[in-house]
């Protein structure tokens, strides 16, 4: 990545403008978190309902406190411990940060990206920069450039730093007090959680009554057709089936294309490659419909499972 790139890219936030930038987790689509006309650009492009509020990323802790009136002592131990990192806090939001930006709600969702042209990016826009994922609302999110342009073609500037590392979108709590509460399961599990803070209680509260975060909808990152999560083991599927599985067992399937996220059922590499096997089978023409393994819920896994039950929700919501 050529630093003039970056230097174009934070030019264009600075004027109002949309740059699509990779992050750790995945793709964002990120305008000045303080311009509303800008923020507006990335409601309409993603054509995302209003309702829906958005992330903003940051590059330094000063800027949290700029962002933020509620800032406790165990937002800040959680903070200096994950962050840079995949980890968004929601916390009450400072009369600075416009009401498009967290859809009218009184809080914002904030997080520090571990990815180095994501934070130079910031850095050089010289603000907080607002960034759901780089994607048309509800389809599958972009893990690299390519799957950005696929969706967003008619974006501003397409920052491209390869591949992203974690694959999915961000862990994300709200604290009050000595109360952490869980609003979307991601890399960072619950486990990651209590073991870096052993003091504090958390709860898992994913299904609450208004969205105060993204990704809470139960019909999310979905592909173009239509996708099923296997019950149990199969070896015959229909003609034009796609098939993604965990592991290699070194069995054969009728499927027409077979993709391993891990040959190992290593659910970092699952986590890593989940969006990606999505896209690779919603673009091969000769899949007609998709079958996706599950992972056991438990760590990691129930990041990934809520991913690929938000993805197969409206082809089969009797799994959910």
């Amino acid at each position: 990545m050529k630093n003039n790139s970056i230097s174009q890219a934070a030019q264009i936030i600075k004027d109002g403008g949309l740059v699509a930038f990779p992050t750790e987790t995945v793709y964002g689509l990120g305008a000045n978190a303080l311009n509303p006309f800008a923020v507006a650009k990335i409601f309409e492009l993603k054509e995302r309902p209003s309702f829906d509020p958005l992330i903003v990323h940051i590059a330094s802790f000063e800027d949290l406190h700029i962002l933020s009136t509620g800032i406790c002592e165990n937002v800040m131990r959680l903070a200096k411990h994950f962050w840079p990192g995949p980890l968004t806090i929601v916390l009450p939001k400072s009369s600075i940060v416009p009401d498009i930006v967290t859809s009218g709600l009184d809080t914002v969702g904030i997080r520090m990206p571990n990815n180095s042209i994501a934070l130079e990016l910031i850095k050089q826009s010289n603000c907080p920069i607002a960034a759901p994922s780089a994607n048309k609302f509800g389809q599958l999110s972009p893990v690299n450039a390519h799957h950005v342009k696929k969706q967003l073609p008619n974006v501003d500037y397409v920052l491209d730093g390869g591949n992203t590392s974690v694959g999915i979108e961000s862990t994300i709590v709200s604290i009050e007090g000595d109360t952490c509460r869980l609003l979307r399961p991601g890399f960072i599990t619950l486990e990651d959680i209590e073991n870096a803070l052993p003091d504090i209680f958390i709860f898992n509260s994913t299904r609450p009554e208004k969205l105060v975060s993204p990704g809470l909808l139960k019909s999310h990152y979905s592909p173009k057709k239509p996708l099923y999560i296997l019950n149990e083991p199969l070896r015959y599927f229909p003609e034009f089936s796609g098939l993604i599985l965990h592991r290699n067992n070194n069995a054969d399937y009728t499927a027409t294309k077979v993709i391993y996220t891990s040959q190992t059922c290593n659910k970092i590499e699952i986590s890593a490659n989940l969006f990606a096997s999505l896209h690779t089978m919603e673009e091969d023409e000769s899949v007609k419909s998709i079958y996706i393994e599950p992972v056991e819920e438990k760590g990691l896994g129930i990041a990934i499972m809520d991913r690929v039950k938000k993805a197969a929700y409206q082809y089969n919501n009797s799994t959910n």
